[in-house]
């Protein structure tokens, strides 16, 4: 089975792509979806991350508590300590659901599996990959989506992209580039351009670099 990794900055359009990716065939993986369910009630990370930051980062009744993702964001925003305390608890648990994925889609049959993982560089994931799509688009249209979304400022923004590799950066590192700033037929045609090419991607990760 081979495994590719699709990564980009805030607003770039990742979802988009992943969505095409599984149109054509692909089973797809979203960090961001496990991150809510970690961090939704009953979730496996509730009970470290409310240890640490103590109860009042958690919100919700009695028996179906969750954790306030808004007011954590707001306590790791400029703190880098409480920050890596927090991908401390939280990526373990992240890199457990990915191979469980991975073992649920080579059991299905899939012969091309996607982890839509927005740190795939920073985390060092991308190591664990056949080949990386990078999604990107003008830093213009990149600021209009983000800020487009409720409680989002310009601070916010610029504070979530000082924390992320370059689009420059990623860019480089990259096997494939989509731009999503065009139009939705254009990131279709371009996906279907990169399963064609994908065909011939030698499998060189699964499973030897997914150990239990």
């Amino acid at each position: 089975m081979k495994i590719v990794g699709v990564t980009g900055s805030i607003g770039m359009g990742k979802s988009t792509v992943a969505a095409a990716l599984r149109k054509n065939g692909a089973a797809v993986w979203n960090a961001d979806h496990i991150v809510h369910k970690l961090l939704g009630p009953g979730g496996a990370a509730v009970k470290q991350i409310s240890e640490y930051f103590g109860n009042e980062i958690l919100t919700g009744p009695f028996g179906e508590e969750r954790i306030n993702r808004e007011l954590l964001g707001k306590k790791v925003f400029n703190n880098s300590e409480d920050l890596q305390t927090l991908e401390k608890i939280i990526h373990p648990l992240i890199r457990y659901q990915e191979r469980k994925f991975l073992m649920s889609a080579k059991f299905r049959g899939y012969s091309l599996s996607i982890l839509d993982i927005p740190l795939l560089f920073e985390t060092e994931r991308h190591k664990r990959c056949d080949a990386i799509i990078v999604v990107t688009a003008p830093h213009f249209v990149q600021k209009a989506r983000v800020l487009s979304r409720p409680g989002m400022t310009s601070e916010k923004f610029d504070g979530i992209v000082s924390r992320q590799m370059s689009d420059k950066e990623k860019k480089r590192r990259a096997d494939f580039i989509i731009n999503t700033g065009l139009n939705k037929s254009s990131i279709y045609s371009g996906v279907k351009v990169i399963m064609k090419k994908l065909q011939n991607l030698p499998i060189k990760n699964w499973p030897n670099s997914w150990p239990v």
